[in-house]
């Protein structure tokens, strides 16, 4: 029965070994760059916020004096006449400058923020396309995608916690103490700054002992993250196999796991609440005590208990928050660094050092010399491959699967350097040229398609982006796809679907021809181009795609023989080596491998 079945569920690697803690320090230091970028608008912000605090500060001090000017005889006209004027203007006044100095501080900060997080991000961007095919294929989209989005809001997160929040009331702490020392007795500061380490030293503590909790659940919640992505990017797969039930079990165990850590977590939080407020309410009490024995003993007015005590919930109301706080500073550091380490993978295939652009000022061939390859150094792919396509010419390479064709093309683009031997374009080592100048001059029509959730038109514009909808249309016309596209409802701006699912496998194929061949470069690959259309439309596109290659350097990679017979060489692989190469008919009078594959898939036909 369906529902008994027992799954076996592997345990996340990423949970059972986290990376280890990094101190936060370094990425402070990375961050600061980005922000001193705007230091004047940093500068005006920290002074806008010292006003705002200078004004709250003046809120205690207005009432201890108010307090003090009350305590007048119940007919004295002064009681009328100053009173209410100073309550009213004075206390207005310092409520309105607080306020205005805090708003004016972020409205000045919120450039210096959103341009931290721009720069950053985008830099984060272009560094992942810039790292290698193999780190693509290895990762997994939906925890790298978490990774940015969490490291993105941390930014925001810190800058708000640390300038809004944590220095604010440092500085607001430095002056009370100063006010209390120079005013009263120091006990009122010895008090003020014991409640303080005490409560600082407890909250440090614990949230230290919090954060792998803390850790863990983000691991735990980026691995259910991921899988669910997966799941969702493979729907059709899930549904061939009938496995929605695996799939579900599969993202709630995760689910359970995270929800058992979020447990965890919430009762350390309230462990951490109630030490606060114990810290506080001792503090509270204490300053109370020695102020009300002062007013006792005449050395302190009734104001100056008011005054006390309206400092006390000044500065303690914003330390009630300073356990979430540090946790929020610390939480948004560990995802900055995150996201920092994605800028710290280094680059497996870069350009060299003065690498210049690719010159197609001379003809445009490709030469493999005695290339070896291994995407593991433990499987060798490639041994001594050597072969030459002239200018304007078309070599074909067949063979069976894993032979090494398709590596051929990799290498060639460059998504791989190779582990020895050289490849040549236009007489250059494309080790010794930019990779831009180097894809520019090649277009590639892949195997396996995968499209943009985009028109139809901005996926074949892809191949030239800014090309016109005529050339557009020239280029569908090209790949036997305008009509199709045409009969749809919407035409050019019909919607194909996440990674063209709306397509047939064949559409997609012609989508793909067709922006390759608006992108007109002098360099084609055509990794089983034809591979996904019936025969009809493949002889009719094979015979554009021919036409297309005319005084082009071409590369054909194919299983089906039936596509390559006009090809200037044909070049047979097997084991990651040329076994044959010849002509068509050179390769049938040999009655070799070629002959054989021949003869084989002749019979099935």
């Amino acid at each position: 029965m369906r529902g008994r079945r027992e799954y076996i569920l592997p345990t996340p690697a990423g949970v059972k070994a986290p990376a280890v803690p990094r101190s936060d320090w370094p990425t402070l230091k990375r961050l600061f760059p980005y922000l001193w970028a705007y230091k004047w608008r940093v500068l005006l912000a920290l002074a806008f916020m010292i006003g705002a605090k200078l004004a709250n500060v003046g809120v205690p001090l207005l009432l201890k004096e108010l307090v003090d000017t009350m305590s007048l005889a119940a007919n004295d006209a002064r009681a009328l006449a100053v009173v209410p004027a100073a309550l009213l203007l004075a206390y207005g006044a310092l409520r309105l400058s607080t306020a205005l100095f805090t708003e004016l501080r972020e409205l000045v900060f919120a450039k210096a923020t959103e341009g931290a997080v721009r720069s950053i991000t985008l830099q984060v961007f272009r560094h992942l396309h810039d790292l290698s095919l193999r780190f693509h294929l290895e990762r997994q989209t939906g925890g790298v995608t978490r990774d940015i989005e969490r490291g993105t809001r941390a930014i925001n997160s810190l800058i708000s916690y640390s300038i809004y929040s944590i220095l604010p009331t440092l500085v607001e702490v430095a002056m009370v103490l100063t006010l209390l020392a120079v005013k009263f007795d120091v006990w009122f500061a010895w008090i003020t700054v014991a409640a303080l380490v005490a409560y600082i030293a407890f909250t440090v503590t614990v949230t230290e002992w919090r954060t792998h909790l803390r850790r863990r659940m983000n691991e735990l919640d980026t691995v259910a993250h991921s899988r669910a992505i997966d799941s969702l990017l493979n729907y059709e797969t899930v549904k061939y196999f009938n496995n929605e039930e695996f799939e579900a079990r599969r993202y709630d165990e995760n689910l359970e796991k995270y929800r058992r850590a979020a447990i965890r977590s919430q009762a350390s939080l309230s462990l951490l609440n109630t030490g606060q407020q114990l810290i506080i309410a001792v503090a509270l009490v204490a300053m109370l005590w020695r102020a009300t024995q002062g007013v006792l003993d005449g050395r302190m007015t009734l104001g100056d208990l008011v005054m006390v005590n309206a400092f006390m919930i000044q500065l303690y109301i914003p330390l009630n928050f300073l356990g979430v706080l540090y946790r929020e500073i610390k939480q948004s550091l560990t995802d900055l660094d995150k996201m920092f380490r994605l800028l710290d993978r280094p680059l497996e295939v870069a350009d060299q050092p003065g690498a210049t652009p690719l010159r197609l000022d001379e003809a445009v061939g490709v030469r493999f010399e005695h290339v070896d390859f291994a995407y593991d150094p433990a499987r060798p792919i490639l041994h001594d491959v050597s072969f030459e396509i002239p200018a304007g010419r078309t070599v074909a390479v067949v063979g069976p699967s894993g032979a090494g064709k398709s590596t051929l093309a990799r290498l060639l683009y460059r998504f791989y350097d190779v582990t020895d031997g050289r490849i040549e374009i236009a007489g250059q080592d494309i080790r010794g040229v930019t990779q831009d100048s180097l894809r520019r001059a090649i277009g590639i029509v892949p195997q396996d398609t995968v499209l943009f959730n985009d028109t139809v038109e901005y996926n074949i514009a892809y191949g030239r982006p800014g090309a016109s909808r005529t050339e557009v249309e020239q280029a569908a016309r090209a790949a036997h796809i305008h009509n199709f596209i045409a009969s749809t409802p919407q035409g050019y701006d019909t919607m194909v679907g996440e990674r063209g699912l709306k397509l047939s496998g064949g559409e997609k194929q012609r989508v793909a021809i067709a922006r390759t061949l608006l992108k007109n470069p002098p360099v084609l690959i055509f990794d089983e181009a034809t591979s996904a259309l019936d025969s009809a439309n493949e002889r009719a596109i094979q015979a554009e795609l021919r036409s297309v290659a005319q005084g082009k350097t071409a590369l054909v990679i194919a299983h089906r023989l039936s596509t390559v017979v006009d090809a200037h060489e044909i070049l047979v692989m097997e084991h990651g080596r040329i076994a044959e190469r010849g002509s068509h008919a050179a390769l049938l009078a040999k009655n070799g491998i070629y002959a054989r594959m021949w003869a084989l898939q002749q019979n099935a036909e």
